[in-house]
């Protein structure tokens, strides 16, 4: 039988709420780390009965520190390391801890909440929530800059093909690197920007969401230096946040990849540039806050993970 990955190919979901924890260094974590895996595979098998048309999941990702205190099998998932910083001319990409990330997706903000209440239940005595942000649908797909977020998405079997790991390492087939980093953008600055410019930043007319020809767009345009080419593609669940009083407003990105390799290579074109010096000029506009690599296992896999030492 083919593994059962978590729901890492669902279609983002209208509600979000992501979470980041940290294992406190002097805790024992072995017993709880089984009770979190045992809770995130009833979440999701009492989402498919409760929520039948979907749009309700939870999926856990485990970082490379976590994976190694955990003692969880080795060798590890091939691509699973720290992230490294990716330091440009200009920007950088940065670099922050995560042993455990969630992606809690609701059609509606209440169950998001209750997900995210019934994970800090068990964690909390031996974590720390170093991240929590919660997302949600804004207009027609669009990021809080105004423009239409993950037209690029792969569909149908494709996202499967992209998203999940595959032969190549066999023992976390059907598992998915994920990768986060949380953005905040300079609304004040891009909003002055005429609509035009604004566009030239994306690669892609606004109202339209159509992109412009190679021809007009720039060499720095987002879409030109974010697209690494069709051989190369993530699944992107990206959901934009706000928060008025702090005027902190943003876009938690958050890609799921067969490899890590691939989401790397687009990092490193955005931020350092190719050729060197060519960033992506919706950096300009957008700070990454955080940075942080996990390894997405399969449900067959957090049942086991669950169940080991009983």
């Amino acid at each position: 039988m083919n593994p059962k990955p978590q729901h890492v190919l669902d279609d983002g979901g209208i509600n979000t709420i992501f979470m980041v924890w940290n294992f406190k260094d002097e805790a024992i974590v072995e017993d709880i780390f089984k009770d979190i895996c045992a809770l995130v595979v009833n979440l999701n098998h009492s989402a498919y009965t409760r929520f039948s048309t979907g749009g309700v999941s939870c999926v856990m990702g485990i970082g490379y520190d976590a994976w190694n205190k955990l003692q969880l099998p080795a060798p590890l998932p091939k691509e699973l390391e720290n992230f490294a910083p990716i330091a440009g001319q200009q920007h950088t990409a940065v670099a922050t801890k995560g042993d455990l990330h969630f992606h809690l997706r609701g059609t509606n903000s209440s169950i998001c909440y209750d997900m995210a209440a019934a994970i800090t239940d068990i964690l909390a005595p031996v974590a720390i929530a170093v991240e929590e942000v919660h997302g949600f649908r804004y207009w027609d797909g669009r990021s809080i800059l105004g423009f239409v977020d993950g037209t690029e998405n792969p569909h149908g079997e494709d996202r499967a093909y992209f998203g999940l790991v595959g032969d190549a390492d066999p023992a976390y087939k059907g598992g998915s690197y994920l990768f986060v980093q949380k953005y905040i953008h300079d609304l004040k600055a891009f909003n002055h920007l005429p609509v035009t410019e604004q566009e030239k930043v994306f690669g892609r007319y606004k109202s339209t969401d159509i992109e412009m020809p190679d021809e007009v767009k720039p060499k720095n345009a987002h879409t030109a230096v974010a697209n690494i080419g069709d051989d190369f593609k993530i699944i992107r669940d990206n959901m934009p946040f706000g928060n008025m009083s702090t005027n902190e407003m943003g876009t938690y990105f958050i890609a799921y990849a067969s490899t890590f390799s691939t989401v790397k290579k687009m990092l490193q074109n955005m931020f350092i540039g190719e050729p060197e010096g060519n960033y992506d000029r919706l950096l300009d506009f957008s700070t990454a806050q955080t940075g942080s690599l996990f390894f997405v296992p399969t449900l067959d896999m957090l049942d086991k993970f669950s169940a080991d030492g009983d």
